[in-house]
């Protein structure tokens, strides 16, 4: 048995999820103490006692310490078993961080699934869908499964009331491949977004001003929307400027909140873009966090960052606690670095 310390690192709930997933696709069971020891609220708050549960389930687990606000969980994974599930987090909690838990396993089960998750779907602290949807999941569909995500209906914090479906045809013989993303290639596509729910959308559109003016995408090489979402249960707002690549697509987001102006939104969403575009590499510090798992799954591969967030860093420490596969990431020229995974990686 594995005994992980949640207040390791960055001490949040991504060592939990990672801990269930990889757990589920090894059968290898773990105690954790200390759960989200670095957070504010300890313990397992709503979206994370449904990982656990949504991992139970999948995993024909059993679970001792299953219960909100608990900082110890003892998780011990049975079978996985394909099929059809639907999850409800009760809250603004983050559908993407439930489905990040499970879906290591039902990517390598014996067949396909769908799972309906409930909640959050655009969260501060979490991907929001489009990222999962346009960025993610494609590159974890190259490494060999098939996964469509649709978004039936949006959830912002604090309402919630979001509901995504996700349709999985795992792998050809539960196997990943290696993925590799050391290039970005040529600027293919760009687009501004600003999703804009029960709200005025001049707040968009005034976003989307200031991204144009910042960016300097004037020529009509770049799109830009305000895209309404009236069937949310809430208001909500968010900036997604997408980057599209030959060899991939990036999505940087800043949500707007009470007191934050419309500019102040669309600066911090650049700085980050501009930082992406700076550095010439393919995979901003996000994705480099959620492609950890899927590539030491597969035992190989590599990518170019803009750096190794704490987020990330705490990651491969639990990864390396359940999967035999080194990660080394390297430093180079400029604000650049180089991560690889696999044996062969030295």
């Amino acid at each position: 048995m594995v005994t992980l310390d949640g207040s390791i690192g960055e001490g949040g709930g991504q060592i939990l999820r990672t801990a269930l997933g990889l757990s589920l696709v090894t059968g290898t069971p773990f105690r954790i103490e200390r759960i989200r020891a670095g957070r504010s609220k300890p313990g397992l708050l709503r979206q994370h006692l449904t990982a656990v549960q949504a991992a139970t389930v999948v995993g024909s687990a059993t679970a001792e310490g299953d219960e909100l606000g608990s900082q110890t969980l003892t998780f011990t994974p049975g079978a996985v078993k394909p099929g059809d599930y639907k999850f409800a987090v009760g809250t603004a909690g983050s559908t993407t961080l439930v489905l990040q838990t499970i879906l290591p396993a039902l990517i390598t089960a014996g067949g396909p699934s769908r799972v309906v998750i409930e909640g959050g779907t655009h969260n501060p602290a979490a991907p929001p869908f489009d990222f999962l949807a346009r960025v993610f999941l494609p590159l974890v569909t190259r490494m060999g499964p098939r996964i469509e995500a649709v978004l039936e209906r949006p959830g912002f914090y604090p309402a919630g009331g979001g509901r995504i479906v996700i349709t999985i045809e795992p792998a050809a013989s539960s196997k990943l491949s290696p993925l590799v993303l050391d290039t970005r290639g040529d600027t293919v596509t760009r687009h501004v977004v600003a999703i804009v729910a029960n709200l005025d959308p001049r707040i968009g559109q005034r976003e989307l001003d200031a991204a144009r003016e910042r960016l300097g995408w004037e020529d009509g090489s770049a799109a830009f929307e305000v895209r309404m979402m009236d069937q949310s249960n809430g208001p909500g707002n968010v900036l997604l400027i997408e980057i599209g690549s030959t060899h991939v697509t990036e999505i940087f987001t800043e949500f707007g909140e009470r007191g934050l102006r419309a500019e102040q939104v669309a600066h911090k969403a650049v700085r980050d873009v501009r930082r992406y575009l700076a550095a010439n590499v393919p995979v901003g510090s996000h994705l480099a966090d959620q492609l950890l798992v899927p590539m030491a799954l597969a035992g190989a591969g590599s990518f170019r960052t803009t750096g190794l967030t704490p987020h990330a860093r705490t990651n491969i420490e639990v990864i390396q606690r359940f999967l035999d596969v080194p990660i080394e990431a390297r430093d180079e020229n400029g604000d650049a670095m180089h991560v690889r995974v696999g044996h062969n990686s030295r």
